[in-house]
């Protein structure tokens, strides 16, 4: 994958995972303050019905507003809001936040506003429910407590008990706590529940134990953000693979178009895209396909041609043969038969040697040999088949020190051949090839002194079958092959042949260049 690939789905990825905690962190603080209050008020409900329900709260339980602030008055002269006042006149409990504590508001039956301020809302709650059941209890009869501790357990919302039990007993500081207030508040951890152990006149202990504390981190709370994280987790995925999905219906829907014949069908590849890469190597296949087509059209079209004049003249020759009346003139056309099979199975060779280069290329197995000799081997060659023809080696650019290259030798003979044919053939009487080798590139030159090659015809040469309207066409010999050959040749070694004029001869000069040593990216 490449590094901007991998960067964008890194962001990506890390922007939802920050967007997730986000999200999560302000559900959590969001649903626990709703939990809260609800739990608040839950919780100083039973006391404040309990109160609102009393005659005298303020007389009777003369000790509330000593230790908590417990207030009796009228609705409108409270600071509260519109909503405050009518959840109040539905019955509700109301409690406010400060940074001294909690504010208990209800309304009694005469519509007076009961207000209890706490410190510590779990155990002042706690703590003025115990007073409340030992006044209560100090009250009644040992034979009639157990009836109201039931009672007042069920409105005040807690569990009182007698301790009759050695192993309910508490350690000795709460006891001394008990025999100073006769009410002692137990809690080992301040989110375990707590206890009160109340010590009555005649000294009859009790144990009551109030609901617990509010628990900040329930599972059932983690169990929703995590089926939340799930859900915003698999929506992204969705998008993220909805969008790939969608990639590969376009690539497939051009695929298709292709496969109807529509060979110009392009796949629009974007800088975001995931499928980038797939995308630009199937256009580069669809490109590559569609160049084969073309070349195999103008082949078949082409070699059509280049077929039916040898033929024809072989069908002439045979029936020239009937008519022959001399073994010379039988001999004369044998051999003119014999030479236009010769052109044929000419013409069928480089034919197929073009389209093996051209549909991908042979397997090309690069290795080091020294250029100089393959081209002096051409230069020989060339001298016994147009002895008519000055063909000079100028190899002083080629230094030993770089005579080494990447090549595949019989490829390369077969381009510097083909060109130095051409050369001589087109010649007035002199062809020069120049070797040049350094660190970075091999450089041949071929050039000749003959009519030369129009500039606007410089890229026409190379192309398949190509005719020129001088005197470089049939008449000189060749098909029109032999260039494109050369040239598919320098792309498999990732060089690149081209024609301009030289300057020393007048005439065509052609020249090969290819890296010296084998590129990372060649395509063999």
């Amino acid at each position: 994958m490449p590094l901007s690939s991998f960067l964008r789905l890194y962001a990506r990825l890390m922007a939802l995972a920050i967007l997730v905690a986000a999200l999560c962190l302000l559900l959590f603080s969001g649903i626990n303050q709703v939990r809260e209050r609800a739990w608040h008020e839950a919780t100083l409900t039973p006391l404040m019905t309990w109160l609102s329900n009393t005659p005298d709260p303020a007389g009777q339980y003369h000790w509330l507003g000593r230790l908590y602030d417990f207030r009796f008055g009228s609705p409108a002269s409270a600071d509260l809001s519109k909503v405050e006042l009518a959840r109040l006149r539905y019955g509700q409990v109301v409690v406010s936040r400060s940074g001294l504590g909690a504010r208990a508001m209800r309304l009694d039956a005469r519509g007076h506003l009961l207000e209890l301020n706490l410190r510590d809302l779990y155990r002042d709650n706690a703590e003025a429910i115990a007073l409340t059941v030992l006044w209560h209890l100090n009250e009644q009869l040992p034979e009639d407590r157990a009836e109201v501790m039931a009672s007042l357990g069920d409105a005040l919302g807690v569990t009182i008990e007698p301790i009759v039990d050695e192993r309910m007993l508490p350690d000795s500081v709460v006891l001394e706590r008990v025999s100073e207030r006769s009410i002692a508040f137990v809690q080992q951890r301040t989110k375990d529940a707590a206890v009160v152990v109340l010590r009555l006149r005649d000294g009859t202990l009790l144990q009551m134990t109030p609901p617990p504390p509010f628990n900040h981190h329930p599972f059932y709370l983690y169990l929703f953000l995590i089926v939340v994280m799930a859900s915003l987790l698999a929506g992204a995925l969705y998008l993220l693979l909805r969008e790939v999905s969608r990639n590969l219906r376009e690539l497939e829907s051009v695929a298709v178009r292709i496969g109807r014949g529509e060979m110009e069908a392009r796949v629009e590849v974007g800088d975001g895209n995931l499928t980038g890469r797939l995308a630009r190597a199937f256009n580069g296949m669809a490109e590559h396909i569609q160049r084969l087509v073309g070349v195999q059209r103008e082949m078949i079209h082409a070699v059509s041609h280049e077929l039916r004049t040898p033929v024809a003249r072989i069908r002439f020759g045979v029936q020239m043969i009937e008519d022959c009346e001399s073994e010379a003139e039988r001999k004369k056309q044998l051999d003119g038969i014999d030479g236009d099979i010769q052109e044929l199975d000419e013409l069928i060779d480089e034919i197929l040697t073009y389209a093996r280069l051209e549909q991908g290329g042979p397997v090309f197995s690069l290795q080091e040999e020294a250029v100089p000799p393959i081209v002096e081997q051409v230069v020989q060659e060339q001298r016994l088949i147009r002895p008519k023809v000055t063909i000079e080696a100028d190899l002083s650019g080629a230094s030993d020190i770089y005579a080494l290259s990447d090549i595949e030798p019989r490829y390369i003979h077969r381009a510097i051949q083909n060109l130095v044919g051409n050369a001589a053939r087109y010649a007035a009487g002199k062809v020069r090839v120049r070797c040049t080798l350094d660190e970075q590139t091999c450089r041949i030159d071929v050039e000749d002194d003959g009519p030369g090659i129009p500039e606007s015809d410089w890229e026409k040469v190379f192309t398949a079958f190509a005719r020129l309207d001088d005197s470089r066409t049939r008449t000189s010999g060749g098909y029109g092959l032999g260039l494109s050959i050369v040239r598919r040749i320098l792309y498999w070694h990732g060089g690149q042949a081209f024609v301009t004029r030289s300057a020393d001869l007048g005439g065509a000069c052609f020249s090969l260049v290819w890296p010296r040593r084998k590129p990372a990216d060649s395509p063999v």
